[in-house]
């Protein structure tokens, strides 16, 4: 009797141990693949960080650590599979303080191109960035349109959260700060690391370096590589003292929620592919 019941329960957790597929790229086995290609819809995320100095008092890591926590913590609701670490990028204008890694320019713009092309090679259709550095907007964004430049079978995409007036005002009543120079370790990025990594974060030494405008350049319609030196020359805007896990755990809850929502969106995605393929019919023709 006791070995039909244990046969039983075998039988149905086998099914479920299956479906139990880990959501890291480095973790899935390669015969979990074809499993792993169908739950997520062919679908993988890159998320991207950098490494640079994020003022006094929080880690080198801070964009890597963002992007890759709050994606794990997204997947957990909607499945994807998720790329390993991937912190190249732009950050030239860091390259005076230690430990920022900066490749050169044609280096990150193929490195990603191949990563992307390597994704799409083991089966994965729908490519989803998720960037947590601010100096990589520009690069992605054109790097996103380039995929137009020749005939691929794959889409990438670019997750660009919506504004979200009422959570800002939320946001607003919460934050201790001047919202108009918290721009880079200041009190919404510290309090997101608090929420994520409190081991990491040294508020005590937020207020040894000034995290303030210099107001160094005054060029109306104009831009210039050098302004966020110019600005920010302890490459530290805003003031990391002022913030809390209680504010950190509010972005990080709204993040992942936007996060959860756009890998969704990919997943079902059917037109864009068809849309793309017939774009390069026409270009080919």
């Amino acid at each position: 009797m006791r070995l039909a019941v244990l046969g039983l329960l075998l039988l149905v957790a086998t099914p479920a141990a299956a479906q139990d597929l880990p959501t890291r790229w480095d973790e899935l086995t390669a015969t979990d693949w074809p499993a792993a290609l169908e739950k997520s819809h062919q679908t993988a995320i890159l998320p991207i960080g950098i490494l640079e100095k994020h003022g006094p008092h929080a880690p080198i890591g801070s964009d890597l650590i963002q992007s890759r926590d709050l994606v794990a913590r997204a997947v957990k609701q909607e499945y994807a599979v998720v790329f390993p670490d991937y912190f190249y990028g732009q950050i030239y204008e860091a390259r005076h303080e230690p430990g920022t890694f900066a490749l050169p320019a044609r280096l990150i713009w193929d490195l990603l191109d191949a990563t992307c092309a390597e994704i799409a090679r083991n089966g994965f259709k729908k490519i989803l960035i998720v960037n947590s550095h601010g100096g990589n907007p520009n690069f992605l964004r054109f790097f996103i349109q380039a995929q137009l430049e020749h005939q691929r079978d794959y889409v990438v995409y670019l997750h660009e959260p919506d504004a979200d007036e009422a959570f800002a005002s939320e946001v607003a009543r919460v934050r201790k700060s001047d919202p108009s120079t918290d721009m880079h370790a200041g009190e919404t990025e510290t309090a997101t690391l608090l929420a994520l990594r409190p081991d990491l974060v040294h508020l005590d030494r937020a207020t040894t370096e000034s995290g303030a405008d210099q107001h160094r350049l005054q060029l109306p319609g104009l831009y210039t590589a050098i302004w966020w030196y110019a600005r920010f020359p302890n490459h530290y805007a805003g003031r990391g003292e002022t913030a809390t896990p209680a504010l950190g755990r509010m972005l990080v809850e709204h993040r992942v929620a936007g996060i959860v929502k756009a890998i969704g969106t990919v997943k079902a995605d059917t037109m864009t592919g068809q849309v793309q393929q017939e774009f390069f019919d026409k270009v080919l023709k």
